[in-house]
């Protein structure tokens, strides 16, 4: 299990921290940053990581005058473009994040204490795009603790064993599917053996693939009572699998992570110093209003873990979130569940593809108008 830097006044994150689970915050704010709320959060909560995503950046950048005084100043210099603005904010905002992280990164000796930034959206399907991006952004940045977010796609896991191969961090991100999780795992022990087989170092190189949740069960508690509407299949054993699926998958997803971390294989790189990959719960607010709000924190307490929350469920956790057990390993149980799923007739992979395809188009459409946003900046503030 990684080492860890926990609190002595971390209250219930502390909890989280003694399982070997890292609390990471899944939101990035330049008023936060800067008013010390982020800070107090690192020193007080034991937070040990922070995620961004076009989405986020759309909210902080998009909205309000917090970015105006920096936006004023890089256009006396000179002019530039709404993507080349948002990369010079984004990378102010990630250095000043990766900063305050920075006591958490050396206390774990670079397990933890990072700050992901996201490679273009538009890029999810061009691998070459993606690792030339990836290489850009890390030299942008040119702090230790950034991790380059590439999304889950079959494009995405070429190159996210090109990168690691050339020592880069990264955060794998949008993974619903158990196919598409087990190759970025592969594609992460495959760079590693490649830079092990060059002669490199593979120690210090982290990675985190980041496995929805709550998004699973909204989906598929919306097919679920559709059926039931319309009478078809048994309606006791949908009602019983409503809330049940995303979780069963999750532990699926750790199940082989397991079997992994057990091999030979990966044993030969642990021994020369790798780091695991490890799995990060993202999506973890809950979508139904009629489940505890912090469900997918508490069920889902695993050593080399991490659980990224957006900041009402952090906040949420903080005021009443309980860890009463490390999170139950019934696999059998697990596969139970996606079986009787299956007999109900929703088939899981449609589901995973649609999420997939659903966020890539979500991250494209916030993508393209904090460029538009951030267009009507420049003519207003020029």
């Amino acid at each position: 299990m990684l080492q860890r830097a926990p609190k002595a006044d971390a209250g219930r994150f502390a909890a989280l921290l003694k399982h070997g689970q890292s609390p990471w915050l899944d939101f990035i704010n330049r008023t936060h940053t800067e008013d010390g709320s982020l800070k107090r959060m690192v020193e007080h909560d034991g937070l040990h990581g922070m995620t961004s995503n076009p989405a986020i950046f759309e909210k902080t950048m998009g909205y309000g005058h917090a970015y105006d005084a920096q936006i004023r100043k890089i256009l006396a210099k000179h002019r530039v473009t709404a993507g080349e603005l948002y990369e010079e904010l984004a990378v102010t905002d990630i250095r000043a994040a990766a900063d305050i992280l920075r006591p958490v990164f050396d206390a774990t000796d670079g397990a933890d204490g990072h700050v992901s930034l996201e490679v273009s959206p538009l890029l999810a399907h061009d691998a070459e795009g993606t690792i030339a991006e990836a290489r850009r952004l890390w030299k942008a940045v040119n702090v230790p603790n950034l991790m380059i977010k590439i999304p889950g796609t079959a494009a995405g896991a070429r190159a996210i064993e090109q990168v690691t191969a050339e020592g880069i961090n990264v955060n794998v991100t949008l993974l619903f599917a158990q196919d598409a999780y087990h190759a970025v795992l592969e594609a992460y022990v495959r760079g590693l053996e490649r830079r092990l087989d060059a002669g490199h170092s593979i120690s210090r190189i982290a990675s985190v693939a980041s496995f929805y949740i709550g998004r699973v069960d909204l989906l598929v508690d919306e097919i679920i009572d559709r059926k039931i509407a319309k009478g078809e299949g048994d309606a006791a054993m949908l009602k019983a699998l409503r809330g049940k699926v995303a979780i069963a998958n999750a532990k699926l997803a750790y199940e082989h992570w397991e079997k992994v971390m057990a091999s030979a294989r990966w044993k030969k790189l642990a021994a020369a110093g790798a780091d695991t990959q490890r799995i990060l719960w993202a999506s973890t607010s809950t979508k139904d209003k009629t489940y505890r709000d912090v469900v997918y924190v508490e069920e889902l307490v695993a050593p080399d873990t991490v659980n990224t929350m957006p900041l009402p469920t952090y906040d949420a956790f903080r005021d009443h979130g309980e860890v009463r057990r490390e999170m139950v390993r019934d696999y059998p149980e697990a596969h139970r569940v996606l079986k009787q799923l299956a007999e109900c007739g929703i088939d899981l992979k449609s589901v995973t593809d649609k999420l997939l395809k659903d966020g890539l188009a979500g991250f494209d459409e916030a993508f393209e108008n904090l460029h538009k946003t951030l267009e009507r900046k420049i003519e207003t503030l020029a």
